[in-house]
């Protein structure tokens, strides 16, 4: 056998396997994944059932209403440290009045809307993830089918839902508070009148960044409830896999809401 024979290395055969290996696994995840979300989305029509209104409306008042309080302080600190750092440097060249469009134009645009994701995945991503790995180990998904009840159906419908429904006005409300914090550190610390601040603000800001925002919500909306269905519904190992599946739903949410942001960002501003 030729030295430069590559059979003759049984270790970078097996490495090259083991990549190539993982690579068809992890694009078999996002087919699933996407796949899963996709019938769902098909399903939304039913969610105006008597059956399904019930679970659709526990779950836009689980991922709006009660994701309210840490939102709110998370926008408003936001909206402060970012008005306290920008208005910092604009006061060095006497423009610190420009601060209230420097805040606006970056929450409506990419903070908003990332913030408002981050948090959403956090506690409710995470929570979906936990659940659903719950009832997957202990048989409940199981028992739903052998009801011939659809799992998606009854299980991540209502969820993308209210994900898809509550993230743009989630966004919204993160927008407002934030600029809300900016122009108090704009009035006590910077010594912009609020008119000024509030002038300068709809000066810069347009429609499009408004809107921009808001598909951003829409569409993190939908990768968040993919993400977390999926990895909540292929849970394996009992109480440890509930762990995993938490955990990596975090994770992956927060790395495909970095790179969705930029992709969309370039598409709509490149």
């Amino acid at each position: 056998m030729a030295l430069n024979d590559p059979y003759e290395c049984p270790a970078c055969t097996n490495l090259f396997a083991q990549w190539g290996h993982n690579t068809l696994a992890f694009f078999q995840q996002v087919g699933q994944a996407i796949l899963l979300n996709s019938r769902a989305l098909f399903m939304t029509p039913l969610m105006f059932r008597k059956r399904m209104r019930t679970e659709v409306a526990y779950q836009l008042f689980y991922t709006g209403i009660k994701s309210l309080p840490v939102l709110s302080v998370v926008a408003f600190f936001v909206g402060m440290i970012f008005a306290v750092q920008t208005g910092i440097e604009l006061a060095r060249f006497g423009q610190e009045v420009n601060v209230g469009g420097a805040v606006t134009v970056v929450m409506l645009r990419e903070m908003g809307p990332f913030m408002t994701g981050l948090i959403i995945v956090a506690s409710v991503g995470s929570s979906i993830g936990a659940q659903l790995g719950t009832m997957k180990v202990s048989e409940e998904i199981s028992a739903l089918e052998i009801m011939s009840i659809d799992p998606v159906r009854f299980l991540v419908m209502p969820r993308l839902v209210a994900l898809m429904v509550m993230m743009p006005f989630l966004t919204l409300y993160t927008d407002v508070l934030s600029i809300f914090g900016g122009g108090v550190i704009a009035t006590v610390q910077l010594g912009v009148e609020p008119a000024a601040y509030l002038d300068n603000a709809l000066l810069y800001a347009e429609n499009k960044d408004l809107y921009t925002g808001l598909f951003k919500a829409l569409v993190f909306g939908f990768v968040i409830n993919m993400v977390a269905c999926h990895q909540g519904l292929t849970t394996k190992g009992g109480a440890v896999g509930v762990g995993k599946s938490t955990r990596s739903t975090v994770v992956i949410s927060f790395l495909v809401i970095l790179i969705t942001g930029f992709i969309l960002t370039k598409f709509f501003y490149g």
